[in-house]
């Protein structure tokens, strides 16, 4: 039998181990140290110098960077020294093949935009190979001004996808209902045949969240907007569709549908869910805001290209105050004509003080959550994306902080919406992934993807030539 001395020195020490074992630093893939960490949590902590700790797909470790970098061991490291780390911005509207389109037309109201030259140049040069040949450059503009994940809407959608998923982007992507002949779907009910077949390939996927997306309700007649909420229904996957974008579209709708605005409209014939996400939104009466949040509907704010389309001001603070999810969107590229989320951030700032007479009407913070946790709300997936939190998908984005226009730092959400721009991305990470590590392409060859789009845009200019 053991002395009760002997005893008590062999619990101290089985103690002592555990307790070594307990301060042992964890195991983790990667970890981003000595950078300003913005979290954009509920707390909206800030950490200088600040860490992120990534086990595989998920954030195992946020904090001030002494403490996580003793909690954890990582075979790869990323000295954020002089930058700030960022969730990954939200993009929760685009068309983004229509980047082949960039510059096409521009200066014209939005329905002889649409109807006179973008709708044209669609019906002679929309192909496979013109989405995969546009989505291609889209996220690559994408990942190297720091967006991590999109919504988008187009046509074609099952190869928007696979070339978002080879480049390691996430996306909720939708494909196109619309009335009329187009390149992927001679009549409506093809375009619900695709979309069926499309939800069922990305079904559970990692990165994908299959949509159905009706165009509008002015290029859709009832039968079919009905039609594309029973499927979405059926599969319980988001709804993408234009509302309100602008005063023409509200005034047709009330000529048409006995008084009704678009909203109310979509609500008469019980299209709206909760996974509705509503793109432009500009004119809303005060009877719309109450219908879409009793619906749980969420709104994708477009402030560039509601300027340059002259469309009008959406009334985000309304919308806001209501208690409407509201998310930041660049628009397709050739409506903008950028996919630049910085400046999508700095528009909506700038439009809704300048709009209102008041400079705190959409402060830096509120225009970072808007691109970042409101758009992972608008897209319902912020369980998962939006902010830098444990047990969130890391999804994140180093930011170089280095330029003169960026000097000195006082405020670091102040510089992002204020001073950034997309080229002083840094690294780019998604789903524990490195998909941009020092300005360096990691999953596409820029050189390759931007000699295709020149090769197409030739394509596209003699389409359209007059």
């Amino acid at each position: 039998m053991l002395h009760v001395k002997a005893v008590h020195i062999l619990v101290l020490a089985a103690a002592a181990a555990v307790a070594v074992e307990a301060q042992a630093p964890r195991q983790a893939s990667m970890l981003i140290s000595g950078g300003i960490v913005v979290t954009v949590d509920g707390a909206h902590h800030i950490y200088n110098p600040g860490a992120v700790a990534i086990q595989g797909t998920q954030i195992v470790g946020v904090g001030p960077s002494d403490e996580i970098v003793q909690q954890f061991r990582a075979a790869q490291r990323i000295d954020g020294t002089g930058s700030v780390v960022i969730p990954g911005l939200i993009n929760t509207h685009t068309h983004a093949p229509m980047v082949l389109y960039r510059g096409l037309a521009d200066d014209l109201p939005l329905q002889e935009w649409l109807e006179k030259y973008i709708f044209p140049a669609e019906a002679k040069t929309v192909s496979r190979e013109m989405v995969q040949v546009g989505t291609r450059l889209a996220v690559v503009e994408m990942i190297e001004s720091g967006t991590t994940a999109y919504a988008d809407m187009y046509y074609f959608e099952e190869e928007i996808a696979r070339a978002t998923k080879a480049a390691g982007l996430r996306g909720v992507l939708g494909q196109t209902i619309i009335q009329f002949p187009v390149a992927d779907a001679k009549t409506p009910q093809e375009g619900l045949a695709r979309a069926e077949a499309f939800i069922k390939e990305f079904a559970n996927d990692e990165l994908i969240v299959p949509a159905v997306a009706p165009h509008a309700p002015y290029t859709n007649d009832t039968k079919t907007l009905q039609a594309s909420r029973a499927l979405a229904t059926k599969y319980q996957v988001p709804v993408i569709i234009h509302v309100s974008e602008t005063s023409a579209e509200v005034k047709n709708s009330q000529a048409a549908h006995a008084g009704m605005t678009p909203v109310a409209y979509l609500d008469s014939i019980g299209f709206f869910g909760p996974r509705t996400l509503a793109a432009h939104m500009v004119w809303p009466t005060p009877a719309d805001i109450a219908i879409l949040k009793n619906r749980q509907v969420a709104i994708s704010h477009n402030p560039e290209s509601n300027m340059k389309l002259a469309s009008g001001v959406a009334p985000v603070p309304a919308m806001m105050a209501a208690g409407l999810t509201v998310g930041l969107g660049t628009d397709g590229a050739a409506s903008n004509n950028d996919l630049d989320m910085f400046e999508a951030m700095r528009q909506a700032a700038f439009l809704h003080k300048v709009q209102s007479g008041d400079p705190r009407a959409i402060p830096a913070t509120m225009a970072l959550e808007m691109a970042t946790i409101d758009g992972a709300r608008a897209l319902g997936l912020e369980a998962q994306i939006g902010s830098l939190e444990t047990g969130k998908r890391a999804d994140l984005v180093v930011v170089s902080m280095a330029s003169a226009r960026q000097t000195p730092l006082y405020d670091p959400v102040s510089h992002l919406v204020y001073a950034t721009h997309g080229d002083d991305v840094r690294t780019v990470i998604v789903n524990g992934r490195v998909l941009m590590r020092d300005r360096k392409l990691l999953t596409l060859n820029e050189a390759t993807v931007l000699a295709d789009a020149r090769r197409l845009a030739q394509s596209v200019r003699a389409a359209v030539a007059h």
